[in-house]
């Protein structure tokens, strides 16, 4: 026996083995270093951005966390607490319970969590390099890990105050317990594989059902008696994750919820989206689904909310009519989920890293000293440009403020501001008030060749008014030129009315970090290819290799999230943020096809004799076909 250990084969094999997990941590390192700066540089791009994305969704998030700093755990379970009022069950309490740990108090900072949430999500590429790498090999697992550190979808969805990508991470860390599995199953890893997405549905409810695919892929991958444990313990530890926040439910609002309510509303909201003729009388939007709810029930009170209040048996009764019409229209509705479901493969247009670095000077301290350039109202009337004859501009009547009428069209200039100029390598701003009537427009700083340096999205939420904001518009510069202000129509179904008042360009300082400019252009450039056009083909082209190949295991693998997603997820109303983790796999893929295709280059190459043969007299030695 002793002679067997010592054996130079075993010791070789042995050492064959720490270089493979030496290299694969190794690889793993390179890739978190990657996705971690990847994110940290749209962190920095866009912090004075994302508090406007989903602001009333973040900002429930936020009050739930306050109550829970205030009521603690017994408040959580108590009836009579703050915490028991159905508008905090329109999301699992799990991000919040997050941000009650992470933020000490409401002033504070969300520059912590963003960057707990950046750590997070660079794991996440570093899991589906892991989890390639497992089923494949290390050439397209590193593939894989990079498209997923470079995405700029991936690492849009990071910095956002929202639980989305959080939720994504224990997911993928299940998929990667499932896949080493294959070679040792054990009943605790399978429990571990249910937990994790039980963890994940405390983030976001939509992974509620995931377990039983999870337990279905199990029998497939592992052909033995006693598979139905396993498939049991995989549902067993999400239901273990589950039954506190369903028992709580229990206790504090007397009915059966799960996780969280607005199913009802998603639902509806997602047949709406699809009923183009509106024959189904369904509201496309919250406010308008309150609006019928109390016209329907002769309750006023309805209109201040979705689940408050009545929410549970509105709730209830929102997803009866959904089912209802589903029932009586299901080839239709079978038509709509395969849209949905073919939607989700396509990558959201997310925001590019900038190559310029991002505006470091706090914005609130400006001061009036700084001003470069004034634009008055009456400056803009008599300077400015009209993008067609169809504007319209005039002077406010109620006070100093330039009105604008635009056109009909889609995307159209509306109206150009007259030209500042700038000097090279500083830090400025365009500060303006600015109030929009109706329709949707962009206003965004330009350069002398037109590239946008900044932009703002302007448009009247759904149910408020037309109210004053104040607009920043930060930039930085590399040269000496000019920048100009353009306003331009953004996809508005109508006519956008807009009023203007002064606009003040500020100087603000030099450019702090210009040496990130390199990283950055780089990184632009990698991102720019990273869109559904080129992952998708790429993807396809994996995955039929890899039926080709018959590698059914790593199919299953593969396809347990995404199937997932695909039927269950495309009942609902579905954004992009709703299935991030589906794009991982479609890298995972991709990678695939192009190990595929890189193999294929070699190999011809291998086998071309002009190539192989330097000193071949059939054509000169450095031919490269």
């Amino acid at each position: 026996m002793k002679t067997t250990v010592n054996s130079p084969s075993l010791r070789a094999h042995y050492r064959s083995g720490s270089r493979l997990i030496a290299n694969r941590i190794t690889l793993a390192i390179v890739i978190f270093l990657i996705a971690f700066g990847v994110r940290l540089l749209t962190w920095h791009d866009t912090r004075l951005e994302v508090g406007k994305v989903q602001t009333v969704v973040a900002e429930n998030y936020k009050t739930v966390a306050q109550l829970l700093r205030q009521d603690g755990i017994r408040g959580f379970f108590s009836p009579s607490s703050s915490l028991a009022d159905p508008d905090h069950l329109g999301h699992p309490p799990g991000y919040s319970v997050l941000l009650s740990l992470v933020r000490p108090g409401p002033g504070s900072s969300d520059a912590l969590v963003q960057f707990l949430q950046i750590f997070f999500d660079a794991l996440s590429a570093v899991l589906i390099f892991l989890i390639v790498a497992e089923l494949l090999s290390p050439g397209p697992a590193v593939i894989a890990g990079l498209l997923a550190a470079f995405s700029p979808q991936l690492a849009w969805n990071s910095v956002l105050l929202l639980p989305d990508s959080l939720s994504v991470f224990p997911i993928l860390l299940a998929v990667y317990l499932l896949a080493l599995a294959r070679k040792r199953p054990r009943l605790i890893v399978f429990i571990a594989i249910g937990a994790l997405v039980g963890i994940s549905c405390w983030l976001r409810a939509n992974a509620l059902m995931m377990t039983l695919f999870f337990a279905a892929a199990v029998p497939l991958l592992f052909k033995n008696r006693l598979w139905w444990r396993s498939s049991l313990a995989v549902v067993f530890g999400t239901f273990l994750i589950v039954l506190p926040l369903t028992v709580r439910n229990a206790i504090v609002f007397h009915r059966f919820i799960p996780l969280s309510l607005g199913a009802g509303q998603t639902l509806l909201e997602g047949i709406a989206d699809y009923d183009k003729n509106g024959r189904f009388g369904i509201p496309e939007t919250d406010l308008g689904i309150q609006k019928q709810e109390a016209e329907a029930f002769n309750r006023p009170d309805y209109n201040k909310g979705l689940l408050n209040p009545d929410g549970i048996q509105r709730e209830r009764w929102r997803l009866q009519r959904g089912f209802k019409v589903i029932g009586s229209h299901p080839l239709w509705f079978g038509g709509v989920m395969i849209q949905r479901a073919a939607s989700m493969v396509k990558l959201e247009r997310a925001r590019l890293i900038s190559t310029s670095p991002a505006v470091t000077y706090p914005l609130h301290l400006v001061d009036q000293s700084s001003i470069v350039t004034t634009m008055t109202p009456s400056d803009l009337l008599a300077a400015g440009t009209a993008g067609s004859a169809q504007i319209k501009t005039s002077l406010a009547p109620e006070g100093p403020f330039l009105s604008i009428i635009g056109d009909d069209s889609r995307y159209g200039t509306q109206l150009t501001f007259p030209p500042a100029n700038v000097r090279a390598n500083r830090e400025y701003v365009f500060k303006l008030p600015v109030r929009i009537e109706r329709g949707r427009m962009k206003i965004a700083a330009t350069n002398g060749s037109g590239a946008e340096y900044s932009k703002v999205i302007l448009e009247v939420p759904e149910g408020a008014s037309a109210d004053l904001k104040n607009i920043d518009l930060p930039f930085t510069t590399s040269r000496d030129g000019q920048v100009r202000l353009v306003l331009s129509n953004e996809a508005s179904a109508q006519a956008s009315a807009v009023q203007i008042g002064t606009a003040k360009l500020y100087d603000l300082a030099p450019v702090q970090i210009a040496w990130t400019r390199y990283p950055r252009l780089l990184i632009h450039g990698i991102q720019k290819a990273i869109v559904t056009a080129v992952i998708l083909p790429l993807a396809i082209l994996g995955l039929a290799i890899l039926v080709v190949r018959k590698r059914r295991d790593v199919l299953i693998v593969l396809s347990v999230v995404p199937l997932y997603y695909f039927c269950v997820q495309s009942i609902f109303h579905t954004e992009y943020r709703y299935v991030l983790a589906i794009n991982y796999f479609l890298f995972g893929l991709a990678a695939a096809g192009v190990c595929w295709i890189g193999s294929l280059v070699l190999s011809k190459f291998r086998q071309d004799p002009v190539a192989t043969a330097p000193g071949s007299d059939k054509a000169p030695a450095r031919s490269i076909h």
